[in-house]
């Protein structure tokens, strides 16, 4: 009888505690890894070279000379021009955002020098309602495209966000032409614009102003696109290739300029601005 018997092992499992917050999970590969280690190397996984979304200070330490920065256009915040609300008014959930993020919108401005090259930049942070942009956000690129022209010096913008912000409806999907607009005065003026794109950049940003740039540069394996991957697919009805919308692709498909580093965006910027504008001190 005991040929059809199956003894059964008593298995003890270890239970190992993981103090919370020292672990993240990368996005890309879905490694664990240790956050500190992720923290000293600028916020990149160290198994796959993903680059981790960044708030819009941490971006503009990274870039910019310290000191340098000096905010313009913060005064000019969302307005509530639908009387939007779904689950709590449009207005209620910006200034939950405000509070979150610290910041008053979505994006940053100002003025700053990038390797004592002295540059209008604009950094967008996602997670201020996702990176959307609304009518606030779309007229504060288009017044640091202007301040860029005024004073005759780069344009540098930082791109991360899921696209238009449809609280604001038609009033958010003018920020398209408004933005592109502003870009094309630029151009006809002789000021060179540099675009950076970052994971994720999405909808009518990637349809607007971020890939209009005299030069477009992205973080390695950021996302980029206008739809989600899904929604191509159920709408072609077929199986789009490995890495589709990755900066990689983009870059393989002459939708981009470059694929740069987090570490080395700073030295890259600078020896750009010397090249597209070589008259600036």
């Amino acid at each position: 009888m005991a040929w059809f018997r199956k003894t059964r092992e008593q298995k003890i499992e270890k239970k190992v505690k993981i103090p919370e917050g020292l672990w993240v999970k990368c996005d890309n590969c879905k490694e664990i890894v240790y956050k500190k280690e992720v923290e000293r190397s600028l916020k990149v996984c160290p198994k796959c070279n993903y680059h981790f979304r960044i708030s819009a200070m941490e971006r503009l330490n990274l870039i910019i000379d310290e000191g340098s920065f000096v905010e313009i256009n913060a005064d000019v915040v969302s307005g509530d021009p639908l009387g939007f609300k779904d689950t709590v008014p449009y207005k209620e959930r910006v200034r939950e955002y405000q509070k979150r993020s610290g910041l008053q919108e979505a994006i940053i401005t100002g003025e700053a020098c990038i390797n004592e090259y002295p540059v209008v930049i604009a950094i967008m942070d996602f997670s201020f309602h996702g990176g959307s942009m609304g009518s606030a956000v779309g007229e504060k690129i288009v017044r640091a495209a202007e301040a860029s022209a005024e004073k005759k010096v780069p344009l540098v913008t930082v791109a991360s966000s899921g696209g238009a912000r449809m609280q604001e409806g038609i009033f958010s999907l003018m920020q398209m032409a408004k933005t592109s607009a502003a870009i094309g005065k630029l151009k006809e003026a002789g000021i060179a614009y540099i675009s950076i794109l970052s994971d994720p950049t999405f909808g009518g940003v990637t349809a607007s102003f971020a890939m209009l740039g005299d030069i477009i540069i992205a973080e390695p394996k950021s996302l980029i696109g206008f739809a989600g991957q899904r929604v191509i697919e159920q709408t072609i009805k077929q199986q789009l290739p490995e890495n589709f919308q990755r900066a990689e692709f983009f870059l393989e498909h002459g939708m981009i300029d470059m694929v740069v580093d987090r570490k080395d965006l700073k030295g890259t910027l600078s020896v750009l601005i010397g090249h597209l504008s070589p008259s600036l001190p």
